[in-house]
């Protein structure tokens, strides 16, 4: 069976954790706790040389760290990947771009403002220039959304699920929805998905297929 090792509330763990809910795949969940440092524990340096989390260790053995990544596995062959070979590559250009553009700088200002927000003072100028390239992205992705359901003319995808991750919580990091109304209205849309858990959930695992 497929394992997971996430960390609550991480967007990064979300995106995996979501994919195979809705794919109904069964999977393991063994939580690492980043903010005590057990992601540099020898135990799970052995399991993930990188000490990275999220972490998915495929039913054959295999080890896959980085989120898209972890989605472009999960996704083969499935209703999530894109048919089309130019449908694969433009969900690629937007997993790059949210990993470029958007996560860089929601993450850190989420979690300065958010995760531990005693040290918020400390770092104000920190998350003001995050969230000013924040809002860069944002609002490319806001044009990009504008009149369109997902990410793709095709329909929900992992392109959809990877740019979910970190710009559903954006509020988290101290920017307002309301600035980006497409963007707002593709959030809810991708809520309604069939399948779709919530980021607050997900310390549970999937332990069998529906």
């Amino acid at each position: 069976m497929i394992r997971l090792y996430a960390c609550l509330g991480s967007g990064n763990c979300f995106k995996p954790w979501l994919a195979m809910h809705q794919l109904d795949i069964p999977f393991e969940l063994e939580l690492i706790d980043v903010l005590k440092g057990e992601q540099k524990s020898p135990d799970y340096l052995a399991i993930s040389p990188l000490g990275v989390v999220p972490h998915l260790v495929t039913e054959t053995g295999c080890g896959i760290g980085e989120s898209n990544a972890m989605l472009w596995y999960l996704a083969e062959g499935s209703h999530l990947m894109p048919a089309t070979r130019e449908g694969r590559a433009e969900a690629l250009q937007w997993m790059f771009f949210e990993q470029s553009k958007l996560e860089p700088f929601i993450s850190p200002a989420r979690f300065f403002t958010t995760i531990l927000p005693d040290q918020r003072a400390a770092r104000e100028q920190d998350i003001a220039a995050w969230q000013a390239t924040a809002d860069v992205g944002l609002s490319r992705l806001d044009a990009h959304l504008d009149g369109r359901d997902f990410m793709l003319h095709g329909g929900y995808s992992i392109a959809d699920i990877a740019t979910f991750g970190y710009v559903h919580v954006l509020e988290e990091a101290g920017l307002a929805m309301a600035d980006y109304p497409a963007v707002g209205q593709w959030v809810d849309r991708v809520a309604a998905t069939e399948g779709f858990q919530p980021l607050s959930d997900l310390g549970q695992a999937k332990s069998k297929a529906a």
